[in-house]
């Protein structure tokens, strides 16, 4: 395939997918309505960014190979309903990664929480061995321009494996299209409640993954989170694939770091938490099958920092700590909370959430996020009425978050000014403390550089 055309372009994987066809020296275009930073202003830079924003037929040539169909566009655009009529091959993204993939060896990482970390450990893994790869990540890396490799040399592909749909003509989850020869699923619990609209059919979507294992394939999964474990042992007849069981590896924390127990002696991390050290345990177990050697494993991962937005360290003083964390979902926020409070034992713990996702602004969601909180010394939870409207949902009234929660002391903020002077002032003025920011948005824009710096200043 010489010529690509990307419908809505802009999306996170999608804009790295044409870029990295743009450096395999692929003719590449894209279209959509709307186009936001840091996508923009990188297809800016390579000359994809399109002349005009909005659906245009024209773009539809015949002498397109293919076209790649983003998750954003109807089954009505324009632009694919010439793609139809002059039978051009439609892909979604990661049908198409797996169509330039089929004949390696495919990594999926899956699970409601860990696989981006996951992902992104076996990555820094293989690239400190100097391992040709092709990878699939959703979120930005330390080091790396650009989340999305095809290298014809390769004959390995790690693929973080999204269970959100893959397209308009494809209404299934992501990762069901990618079929892994080694899978791991890191843990379950529900979400993308507009899709899934029940517990049940949300599980049953990680119970296909499994089911999609090639034959001879590995299946790695997480024995902490009792879903999972009974999803594996449910197939464990199957003998045409092996089962890796992984759990919480070994570890002391002194003085505010971790250090790993194993059989080469004490390995200190610059990650923490009982997520992050099971999200390693997985990663080294998929290493392993990629015949990567513990000793060479906990080399590399010594100094592994994190992927963006986990647990991100923005400021630190003697006293003080501030981190943000993409965290948005109930498991998630009580994960997180807890590592943070394990981690510094003594400080006041002041945990700030956004209620951001169309399944955290739902009435029939709130109640799971009951306890989720209760770790911290200080409970935030903000929202964006302008957020609320944008996915056409009906307003929410604090006192709805109060009874969610379960927490009498909750305190909910509506506009970034007014989360800042709470956050700001939470701790008192010359006490041990330690601030979390979780979200998968931006807290209404608020500037979370200048609130660190203001907090431990």
């Amino acid at each position: 395939m010489k010529r690509v055309h990307f419908i809505a372009i802009g999306g996170s994987a999608m804009h790295n997918l044409a870029i990295a066809l743009h450096r395999q020296g692929m003719e590449v275009s894209g279209s959509d309505d709307e186009i936001f930073e840091p996508s923009r202003s990188r297809l800016d830079h390579l000359g994809l960014l399109p002349a005009r924003m909005g659906w245009h037929p024209e773009n539809i040539t015949p002498a397109l190979d293919a076209v790649i169909l983003g998750m954003h566009a109807r089954a009505d655009n324009p632009e694919l309903q010439r793609a139809r009529e002059l039978s051009i091959p439609v892909f979604s993204y990661p049908a198409y990664f797996h169509e330039q993939t089929r004949r390696k060896t495919r990594v999926v990482i899956g699970g409601s929480h860990g696989k981006t970390t996951i992902t992104s450990m076996i990555i820094h893994v293989l690239r400190s061995v100097d391992a040709a790869f092709d990878y699939l990540v959703g979120a930005q890396l330390e080091g790396f321009d650009c989340m999305v490799k095809l290298d014809p040399l390769s004959t390995v592909a790690v693929i973080e494996g999204d269970e959100y749909l893959a397209s308009t003509l494809e209404p299934v989850p992501k990762f069901h299209l990618y079929r892994p020869n080694i899978a791991l699923v890191s843990g379950i619990a529900w979400d993308h409640i507009n899709v899934f609209k029940t517990y049940a059919s949300y599980v049953e979507q990680f119970a296909r993954f499994m089911d999609l294992i090639e034959p001879g394939g590995k299946l790695v999964f997480c024995t902490e989170d009792p879903e999972v474990a009974r999803l594996a042992l449910d197939r464990k007849d199957r003998k045409d694939v092996v089962q890796v069981p992984y759990g919480v590896p070994p570890h002391v924390i002194r003085g505010g770091t971790t250090y790993l127990s194993t059989a080469h002696g004490e390995v200190p991390l610059m990650v923490f938490g009982r997520h992050n050290l099971m999200n390693l345990e997985g990663a080294r177990h998929v290493c392993h099958q990629l015949g990567i050697g513990d000793r060479e494993f906990y080399a590399a991962i010594a100094s592994f920092t994190g992927a963006a937005k986990r647990l991100e360290k923005l400021a630190e003083s003697r006293t003080r700590a501030v981190f943000k964390d993409f965290a948005h979902s109930p498991s998630k926020l009580k994960a997180t909370v807890e590592a943070v409070r394990e981690q510094f034992p003594g400080r006041r713990l002041v945990a700030c959430m956004e209620l951001h996702t169309f399944s955290s602004l739902s009435e029939n969601f709130l109640d799971q996020y009951a306890g989720s909180l209760n770790g911290a010394d200080q409970a935030v939870v903000f929202y964006d009425p302008h957020a609320v409207q944008l996915k056409r949902l009906p307003p929410v009234k604090a006192e709805r978050i109060h009874r969610a929660f379960g927490r009498a002391d909750l305190q909910v903020a509506t506009d970034p000014v007014e989360l800042m002077g709470i956050v700001r002032n939470g701790p008192g003025q010359g006490n041990e403390a330690v601030l979390l920011m979780m979200s998968s948005g931006n807290f209404g824009g608020l500037d979370l550089e200048a609130l660190a710096e203001a907090f431990i200043a």
